[in-house]
C-alpha cells in the first residue's frame, strides 16, 4: 500500500518488515491474549499465561527476547494497560533467559514499567477494571522483589563496570531503592485492607462483615490478592535484610498451618512462605518451630509431587532448589535440636544432602556448618548503596558473609553441646564432677556449658508442652545431674505394615502385567 507520502510509506514498510519477523503463532497469541484481558476472561488469561507463553518461549525464544513492546503496539493499538502487562512478561523473560543477565538499560526500563503498573493500580480513584489470575498476581510481586534483589547485587559488583555505568548508578539513587520497594508493598497492603480482612476472618466474622471491612478496593479480587501477596513479599524482603522479628510480625494475621490459606492455591507462594518463616525461626534460635515449619512443607511436597508440577522448567528448577535448601536447613536445625521427624523425610534428606556433609555436621565440624548454611540461606541484601569510588571491589557477598558470621558465632557457644548431650543419653543420674572430667573441663568451666545447653533447649522449644519431643532432658539438684531420656521409640510395626502394603501393591502390579 502506498500513500504518496514518502515518509508515511517508509514508516509503513518498516512496520510491515517488523511484522514479518514475528512468527504467525506469536501474532495470533498476542491478539488472543489482548482480547482475553480486554474481556476479563480469567480462565482464558490463565491458560494463555500459564501454558501459551511458556510453550511459545520454548519454541521461538529460548535464547532471545520476545518482540519489542513497540512492535506489539502495532498489533493491539494504544492499549496502555495491556502494553504494561506485556512489558512485565517481556522483561521477566529477559531476566530468566539472557546470558550474563539483562543490560543496565533493561534493568532501568523494567523498573520504570513496574512504576507505571503500580501507579496505575494505586493512583486510581476507584478499583481498576482488570482481572488477572492469582498465579500471575503472585508472580508480579515475586518478580518485583527478585529484580530489586538482583539490581542491589548488580550495583555492588563494580570490578567489571565501565566508568559510564558507575556514573549512571551514582546519579540514579532512587532506581530500585529499598524505600520505593517497601512503599509499593505497604501501599498495596493498606489499599486492600488485607490485614483487617484477615483479622476479621480469624475472629469468625461472616462474609458480609468482612466485605464491609474490606472497603471498595479490598472487595476487588485484584487488590485483595495483591495485598495478600505483598505480605508474603514483605516477609521475604525483611528476611533478606536480616530483620527476622519484623519479617515474622508481618504475618501476624496469617496462620500458615491452616490448610485453607490463599497461598496454597499458588505453589510458589506456599513454598516461599514456609522457607522464609522457617529460616527466620532458625536465625532466632527457635529450632523446634523451624523444624516444624520445614517438616510440614517438605512432607507436603513429597505427597503432592504430581499436583505441584509447574508449566515451565524455570519454575520447576526454582522449586527443586528451594526444596534442597530447606532439606539442608532442616539438617542444620536437627544438629542443634535433635527431635524425631518423619522417616520418609529422613530418607529424603540422606538422598539430597551429601553424605559426607551430614557426617561432618553430626561431628560438629564448623566447615560443614558454614557450607550448609551458605547453601541453604537466601542471598542477603544491604539497604545501603555501595561505595562507588571503590571500583576494584565487589561487595555483593558482604551481607551474606555477615549473616553467616553471626550464625557461626552462636555455633561457637554451643560447639560442646552435642558431646554433652551424647553423654547425658547414657545415664539417668550423674555427678557434675564426673561429666566435667569426661570432657577434660574444670567444674567451674563445665557448669556454664551445662547451663548453656539448658538455655538453648528452652529457647529452641516452640512451647512448654513440647518438652517430650526432645531426645533428652535434665535438671541439676545440688551436685547431681538427673537425666530423663524422652526419645520416642521408632514404630517398627508401622514400618513393617507400610512395607507389606508396598509389597502387596507390587505383586498386584506384576500379576496385572502377565
Amino acid at each position: 500500500m502506498h500513500t504518496g507520502d514518502p515518509n508515511l510509506d517508509r514508516e509503513y514498510e518498516m512496520k510491515a518488515h517488523v511484522m514479518q519477523q514475528i512468527p504467525d503463532p506469536v501474532v495470533k497469541y498476542i491478539r488472543s491474549f489482548h482480547h482475553a484481558v480486554c474481556n476479563a476472561d480469567i480462565y482464558e488469561i490463565e491458560n494463555l499465561y500459564e501454558n501459551g507463553w511458556n510453550q511459545l518461549s520454548e519454541r521461538h525464544y529460548t535464547s532471545e527476547s520476545w518482540p519489542n513492546p513497540e512492535s506489539i503496539r502495532d498489533l493491539i493499538g494504544e492499549d496502555t494497560t495491556f502494553l504494561i502487562l506485556y512489558k512485565e512478561l517481556y522483561f521477566r523473560h529477559i531476566y530468566a533467559k539472557s546470558q550474563g543477565g539483562p543490560t543496565q538499560d533493561e534493568r532501568l526500563c523494567s523498573y520504570y514499567n513496574y512504576c507505571d503498573l503500580f501507579n496505575h493500580i494505586l493512583s486510581a480513584k476507584g478499583p481498576v477494571t482488570l482481572e488477572l489470575p492469582n498465579q500471575w498476581l503472585y508472580d508480579i510481586i515475586d518478580e518485583f522483589i527478585y529484580q530489586f534483589q538482583t539490581y542491589t547485587q548488580y550495583k555492588c559488583k563494580l570490578v567489571k563496570k565501565t566508568s559510564e555505568e558507575i556514573e549512571i548508578l551514582r546519579n540514579n539513587p532512587k532506581i530500585w531503592n529499598i524505600h520505593s520497594v517497601l512503599n509499593v508493598l505497604h501501599s498495596l497492603v493498606e489499599k486492600s485492607n488485607i490485614n483487617e480482612q484477615l483479622k476479621a476472618y480469624n475472629e469468625g466474622k461472616n462474609q458480609q462483615e468482612i466485605s464491609e471491612i474490606a472497603g471498595e478496593f479490598g472487595r476487588c479480587s485484584l487488590y485483595k490478592m495483591l495485598g495478600y501477596f505483598s505480605l508474603i513479599g514483605l516477609l521475604r524482603l525483611h528476611s533478606l535484610l536480616g530483620d527476622y522479628h519484623l519479617a515474622l510480625s508481618v504475618l501476624e494475621h496469617i496462620n500458615i498451618n491452616k490448610g485453607s490459606n490463599v497461598y496454597s492455591r499458588v505453589p510458589e507462594c506456599q513454598m516461599t512462605t514456609y522457607y522464609y518463616v522457617g529460616f527466620a525461626y532458625m536465625m532466632m534460635h527457635k529450632y523446634q518451630d523451624a523444624i516444624n515449619t520445614f517438616s510440614s512443607i517438605l512432607t507436603y511436597i513429597q505427597r503432592s509431587k504430581n499436583t505441584m508440577q509447574r508449566s515451565s522448567q524455570y519454575k520447576s528448577d526454582m522449586m527443586n532448589k528451594k526444596t534442597d535448601q530447606m532439606l539442608h536447613l532442616l539438617a542444620l536445625c536437627q544438629s542443634f535440636y535433635p527431635v524425631r521427624i518423619d522417616e520418609l523425610l529422613v530418607q529424603t534428606m540422606k538422598e539430597r544432602v551429601p553424605a559426607d556433609r551430614l557426617q561432618r555436621l553430626q561431628k560438629g565440624d564448623k566447615q560443614a556448618l558454614e557450607e550448609i548454611f551458605t547453601y541453604g540461606c537466601p542471598k542477603f541484601l544491604s539497604p545501603v548503596a555501595p561505595n562507588f569510588d571503590a571500583v576494584h571491589q565487589n561487595s555483593h557477598k558482604e551481607p551474606t558473609n555477615h549473616q553467616c558470621k553471626v550464625f557461626l558465632e552462636d555455633v561457637d557457644q554451643q560447639i560442646q553441646l552435642p558431646i554433652i548431650r551424647s553423654y547425658l543419653k547414657l545415664y539417668s543420674t550423674m555427678p557434675v564432677a564426673k561429666l566435667s572430667a569426661f570432657l577434660d573441663l574444670k567444674e567451674e568451666e563445665f557448669i556454664p556449658q551445662l547451663m548453656c545447653l539448658k538455655t538453648k533447649m528452652m529457647n529452641a522449644r516452640s512451647s512448654g508442652d513440647e518438652e517430650d519431643s526432645l531426645e533428652v532432658d535434665f535438671y541439676i539438684d545440688e551436685d547431681m545431674i538427673h537425666i530423663a531420656n524422652t526419645k520416642i521409640e521408632r514404630g517398627y510395626a508401622d514400618y513393617f505394615i507400610k512395607q507389606i502394603s508396598k509389597f502387596d501393591e507390587l505383586n498386584r502390579h506384576a500379576a496385572s502385567l502377565k
